[in-house]
């Protein structure tokens, strides 16, 4: 295993961590005795057979359903000393009602403390007060550091870059140590969020990479052409820990043999060709790219749209702009169809409306700010829309 610094905690952590989110039996915070034994004991595989590979970080979450009771079922057969343990919990307008699911989250752990507890989904500016503000979650979690809790605080964030970089910008209550980002070869928006981080010396933790970054456990044939002779998977692992800052990127492993393809991740890291691979893949891919977009990238006109709290209809035009370069460039066809549909929900994971009603809007006043907001566009992200919501549709 390859181990690097996680930023200003000085935490050695392993390139590859275990995610215990798709470990989980259920999403429901399930009592201990209605979750099958067997459940607990895959995860114990899974975590003993993590752990023989050197992957010492598991992150799971007070969300993640029955995971942490799991876990702490678990943890009472193994060498706590080992672990790296992370947990997170969302930020509350109430930072007891914060503090008080950390507790809960010890006691479903059977923990009296974890080595790191990221606020869970800074998303928007609302969350960022609620976390940041003077009296708020960031201040408890401090707090909870005192105690002797937890060592390191961090957060994860799951929205738009510039509320990224105002949480790792921040410094009152100490700031953060570390940053769980999203952040893949075929998303690159959340760049800047690295190199700041990198910056100011927090630990980045890449999350979610094979699923978010492309559903990479089943790409499309011409993903694994233009990847080759690496798979999909194992590219897009070397390419985000070849970047500058990332320590570490997390597997979210539900059996033995998911750990398979990115523990390949290793001897290409330290090949001396490791560079020369990456970036004649990269040169293939932005290719096909520019061939089916006219940009080498699928973010390339994404600054030339308005972000979706600014757009007309508060229609995420960045983000669905983005899906159709992935399925035009890439035929990302069910990532695209998978992440459209998760518009319109008032989530903050994936933010504004979809392109349902973009012929009722009224475009003319924005398209003096933005100009690339076309008829030929609008038109042609409508009909995207058709073609993501209809299940009888071919994609």
């Amino acid at each position: 295993m390859i181990y690097r610094r996680f930023g200003k905690t000085e935490l050695q952590i392993p390139v590859i961590s275990f995610g215990c989110m798709r470990s989980m039996h259920n999403w429901d915070d399930t009592p201990l005795s209605e979750i099958p034994s067997g459940s607990n004991l895959t995860l114990e595989d899974l975590l003993q057979t993590a752990l023989s590979y050197g992957i010492n970080h598991m992150e799971t979450a007070h969300a993640y359903g029955s995971s942490e009771r799991q876990m702490g079922v678990v943890l009472q057969n193994i060498d706590r000393s080992k672990i790296t343990l992370q947990t997170k919990v969302a930020p509350h307008p109430d930072p007891q009602i914060f503090v008080r699911k950390f507790q809960e989250s010890l006691a479903r752990l059977q923990q009296d403390s974890v080595e790191l507890l990221a606020i869970h989904g800074i998303n928007d500016y609302k969350s960022l007060w609620h976390s940041c503000r003077k009296g708020g979650c960031l201040e408890a979690a401090r707090r909870l550091q005192k105690e002797g809790k937890v060592q390191h605080i961090g957060f994860s964030g799951h929205g738009p870059v510039d509320v990224i970089l105002e949480a790792i910008n921040h410094t009152e209550n100490g700031g953060f140590d570390f940053v769980n980002l999203h952040w893949y070869y075929i998303y690159d928006i959340n760049r800047p969020a690295i190199e700041r981080a990198t910056e100011r010396d927090l630990g980045v933790y890449i999350i979610s990479p094979t699923d978010k970054g492309g559903m990479l456990y089943n790409p499309p044939a011409i993903m694994e052409d233009l990847c080759a002779p690496l798979s999909p998977i194992l590219f897009n692992d070397t390419y985000c820990l070849s970047q500058p800052g990332v320590s570490s990127i997390s597997v979210g492993a539900a059996q033995l043999s998911d750990f398979d393809e990115h523990l390949k991740a290793l001897d290409i890291l330290m090949a001396p060709e490791c560079h020369e691979k990456i970036s004649a893949i990269v040169t293939k891919l932005e290719n096909q790219m520019e061939i089916a977009t006219g940009f080498r990238r699928p973010e390339g006109n994404w600054n030339e749209l308005p972000p979706w709290g600014q757009c007309p209809g508060t229609i995420n035009l960045q983000l669905i702009n983005w899906f159709a370069n992935l399925v035009k460039g890439w035929h990302l066809h069910e990532y695209a169809k998978t992440r459209y549909n998760m518009l319109s929900s008032g989530s903050e994971w994936v933010q504004g409306n979809n392109s349902a009603a973009i012929d009722l809007v009224d475009f003319s006043e924005i398209h003096k700010k933005y100009p690339a907001i076309t008829g030929e566009l609008l038109s042609e992200l409508h009909d995207f829309h058709k073609l993501l919501t209809n299940t009888s549709e071919s994609l």
